[in-house]
């Protein structure tokens, strides 16, 4: 049941952007955290490639395969790109436009939509709550959600077309709805009779979350829970768990437990007034394949980004800067602690960024994307990851968690080597949006020269 690429409000919507299985992703990490390693600042403190183990001459390989892509006139305006070793930042860089018809340039402080990078968020949420004893993986989600109490699960149609609907074999756990293995779907990408349901009852563009509940309370799951991975609405309906544990919005309570924290000055669910001369612009294709200023992705709901959203999409809401996004990158590739600010232990980062499926669902047979869960790469709690990168055809470093976003925004944490890339597009999923994440892995790692330094 492949999936194709296509307009979505949280595909990978976001990206936001993980798992590991067979040795904890946090090896280096932890000797990283035990430095108390400083993220991403300012391009004014770029430390030296060579510092590190890059070579500055091969990382321009990078800067020219993206800005190739913006030459092109076609796959992008614009872009950031930052990269960081051993905690500190060596390159990052603005390229192109992000605004074609003011000519404004694109700069390293950029504000992007970063669609499905939210998830990744969303997920250290939950896990937040999860240290403080609020929930367990293996807990049924009506045990949050009462509503959810007697969903029923799509088995086939009958003649005239009517759903034929059967009990789940067992409860839809928390486990699975972090895997995005519960039975739900989005709504936005098949063809399916559960599919239809979810576009004819809007449930992703719903007033509040509390409305989306009752919407889904009402409509079939998809799979009988734990057999399939389908991308889906699962980390919507984790911002709203959120918010019940936690008696907080869900923005409120990521503003208080994360981004101020981490000082991620940027990233929210909206941009303020002030800040909207660095709001890049969304941009998709036109008839000739031409860009164009995009409107709102179809069927998300998430609005103009002028103001707080009544129902903010823990799957695909949040806008934030490459600076910013790295911060919190780094924070989870120290094992929970950036600059002497601790948001999650060591051991829940790395039950996050483990491999949560079983071999039976890495077959190749479920993707989103250009994304295919298959041997060697899997998912965790709200992220993918790369557990044996030659297996998934992969360069990347043993244990690699990472996702992206619909308007090609990416990013990626190596523990094996101690990296974190972040990308930055704002090209809405059409024919000619390019991979920028598969062109850029070679010709980062083309330019480690030295992975033990």
């Amino acid at each position: 049941m492949k999936m194709a690429r296509q307009s979505l409000c949280a595909f990978l919507l976001p990206a936001t952007l993980i798992a590991l299985a067979p040795v904890s992703p946090l090896a280096s990490a932890q000797r990283v955290a035990d430095k108390s390693a400083s993220a991403p600042a300012s391009s004014s403190a770029l430390a030296k490639p060579e510092s590190v183990g890059f070579s500055s001459q091969r990382l321009d390989r990078l800067h020219a395969a993206i800005q190739q892509e913006i030459d092109q006139k076609k796959s992008m305006a614009g872009a950031v790109t930052l990269l960081a070793r051993h905690g500190k930042v060596i390159d990052l860089k603005a390229y192109g436009k992000k605004d074609l018809a003011s000519g404004a340039p694109m700069t390293t402080d950029t504000i992007f939509r970063i669609f499905s990078m939210t998830k990744v968020v969303t997920g250290a949420a939950m896990m937040i709550l999860y240290e403080q004893g609020k929930w367990h993986p293996q807990d049924p989600i009506s045990q949050y959600i009462p509503e959810f109490a007697h969903l029923k699960v799509f088995k086939s149609v009958d003649a005239s077309g009517k759903m034929i609907l059967e009990d789940p074999v067992h409860p839809p756990t928390m486990h699975e709805l972090m895997t995005h293995t519960a039975g739900f779907t989005y709504g936005l990408f098949g063809d399916s009779p559960v599919d239809k349901a979810y576009q004819a009852s809007g449930v992703m563009a719903s007033k509040n979350l509390q409305e989306m509940i009752d919407k889904l309370s009402k409509i079939p799951l998809l799979y009988q829970p734990g057999t399939k991975w389908v991308y889906s609405a699962s980390m919507d309906i984790q911002g709203y768990i959120v918010e019940k544990l936690s008696g907080q919005s869900l923005p409120d309570f990521m503003r208080d437990q994360i981004f101020a924290p981490l000082k991620m000055k940027d990233t929210g669910f909206f941009v303020p007034r002030e800040k909207w001369n660095r709001f890049a612009t969304l941009y998709a294709e036109d008839s000739k394949g031409e860009l164009m200023a995009a409107p709102a992705i179809a069927g998300a709901g998430l609005g103009d980004y002028k103001s707080q959203p009544s129902m903010p999409s823990g799957g695909g809401g949040m806008v934030s800067t490459a600076q910013d996004y790295a911060r919190f990158a780094q924070m989870l590739l120290n094992g929970g602690e950036l600059d002497g600010v601790r948001i999650l232990a060591p051991s829940t980062v790395q039950l996050m960024s483990a491999n949560h499926l079983p071999p039976a669902l890495l077959t190749g047979e479920f993707s989103i994307g250009p994304e295919q869960m298959r041997p060697g790469m899997g998912w965790g709690y709200d992220c993918a990851v790369i557990y044996d990168p030659p297996t998934a055809d992969e360069i990347v470093g043993k244990g690699t968690f990472f996702w992206i976003g619909a308007a090609d925004t990416w990013f990626w944490i190596d523990p094996t080597n101690d990296i974190v890339f972040v990308g930055m597009t704002q090209h809405q999923i059409g024919p000619h949006q390019p991979n920028v994440e598969q062109i850029s892995r070679p010709t980062v790692y083309q330019a480690l020269v030295k992975p033990k330094l």
